[in-house]
């Protein structure tokens, strides 16, 4: 199976929104962080919001961010929303395509099966598992229950706490 670079944006998007779940990202700061074009970005967006997976706000410091819980988006839902208009193969288009053998075609079964597994394999599996913080060293579930942007208001707060506590005090 091969998904779109659509979908695959979409899910980057996901992931990166899942890390940071009290932030509001733009199309712009994605598309740069992720190397890829802004309006292609803006597509994959749309579709995400449309879909309910995000919630935009418009205008001056607007963005998008997660609209839902991440336990609660599995990537199997994610990816056949972002690929419902491709086809696996020219004879599962909605048009049947222009395949000769679709009347008597054996393989159309098992590639539908095979489709089927492939999502339901993804199903098992939510956007919490596959949380993405910039500079971690691996994804990340610790970021769902606190975002980078708390964790580093803490890591502040002790900081300054600790500065605190030596200043005037030869170390």
């Amino acid at each position: 199976m091969r998904l779109t670079a659509f979908t695959d944006y979409g899910l980057r998007v996901l992931m990166r929104l899942a890390g940071a779940p009290d932030r509001l990202f733009t199309t712009d700061k994605l598309a740069e962080e992720f190397g890829i074009s802004r309006n292609h970005l803006a597509k994959v967006v749309q579709d995400l919001a449309r879909a309910g997976f995000i919630r935009t706000q418009r205008g001056a410091g607007g963005g998008f961010m997660l609209a839902v819980a991440p336990g609660s988006i599995s990537l199997g839902d994610v990816v056949r929303q972002l690929e419902q208009r491709q086809s696996l193969v020219e004879c599962f288009r909605s048009d049947g395509g222009a395949c000769s053998l679709t009347p008597r075609c054996r393989l159309k079964s098992r590639l539908v099966a095979a489709q089927e597994a492939f999502l339901t394999e993804l199903d098992r599996t939510s956007l919490a598992e596959c949380v993405y913080v910039p500079g971690s060293a691996t994804l990340s579930t610790s970021a769902i229950e606190s975002s980078p942007v708390r964790a580093a208001r803490s890591a502040s707060a002790q900081t300054a706490k600790y500065r605190g506590r030596t200043r005037g005090r030869a170390l």
